[in-house]
Formats: structure tokens, sequence, C-alpha cells
């Protein structure tokens, strides 16, 4: 069981400025939330788990609890700051 959610908000959208779910720069989710689209839950899953479970990418210098990774629309690549907090008890 992990010890920590991930919470997720659209920083940037490239290309044209429009996701193709609708989503809004500023929208936010939780992972585990069921209306996240399903592409980019596959893109960001490694990411995601790798937080949740209290690891890190070795890039990742300063700021460990949080990361910017984008989805894999090559057209408009929706921006996504994953934050790592802890779960409540």
């Amino acid at each position: 069981m992990s010890e920590y959610d991930v919470k997720l908000k659209i920083v940037d959208i490239l290309g044209s400025g429009k996701c193709p779910s609708e989503y809004k720069k500023g929208d936010e989710f939780s992972w585990d939330d069921p209306k996240f689209c399903i592409w980019a839950r596959h893109s960001l899953m490694p990411f995601a788990t790798a937080l949740r479970f209290g690891g890190e990418v070795p890039w990742r210098d300063f700021n460990k609890d949080e990361m910017t990774i984008s989805c894999p629309d090559g057209d408009n690549p929706v921006v996504y700051r994953l934050t790592r907090v802890p779960k409540k008890k």
C-alpha cells in the first residue's frame, strides 16, 4: 500500500492550447479520478507510481515531491504538475 497520493494540475496546454478532452489550464485531478484521461494516465503512470511509493527520478535534484510531465498528444500536449502528498490517516 502506498503512503502517498498524487495530485495532478494542468499547468499548460501547448500547440493550439486546446485539449481534446476539453481540459483547461488550472484543472486539477487526483490520481484515482475515473474522469482522468486514459491516455494521459498511461503516460504519467511510471512517474506517479514512483511518487506514490516514495521514489524519485534521478534527474530531479530539487523538490523531489513534484515533477512536470506532458501527455502524449503530439499536436496539443497537456502539461501536468504531479505533486506527492502524504495520505490522510
